[in-house]
């Protein structure tokens, strides 16, 4: 079984910055795609960036230039870098991966959610 653990959300004022991780653990192979989606109150989830086992990136347009997403494959973990956040980034952010577990089975895995509130 894979578990994630989410951490680095919080209040920030707008222009500021955070720093998002989530690390994988448990029993598995490989680890293929990695990504943050998040949900603002009232909105679906939406894929926010993606970063491929070959280190390959893709953002949602919204956050281009402002957003880094970047992975550890010794630690089994990957970030998201924000700045110049703004009050439409005010989300609960959510980690998933794509992965074959110790059966060589494919699985997606989703984090518990941590909320970045950006607000004066």
């Amino acid at each position: 079984q894979v578990q994630l653990v989410e951490s680095g959300g919080g209040l920030v004022q707008p222009g500021g910055s955070l720093r998002l991780s989530c690390a994988a653990s448990g029993s598995f192979f490989n680890i293929l795609t990695m990504g943050w989606y998040r949900q603002a109150p009232g909105k679906q989830r939406e894929l926010v960036a993606e970063i491929t086992s070959g280190g390959i990136t893709d953002y949602v347009e919204s956050v281009k230039g402002r957003f880094t997403i970047s992975r550890d494959n010794a630690k089994n973990t990957v970030y998201l870098q924000m700045n110049s956040l703004k009050p439409d980034d005010t989300a609960v952010y959510y980690c998933n991966i794509s992965v074959y577990d110790h059966l060589y089975r494919y699985n997606e895995v989703w984090g518990q959610g941590t909320l970045v509130t950006v607000s004066s």
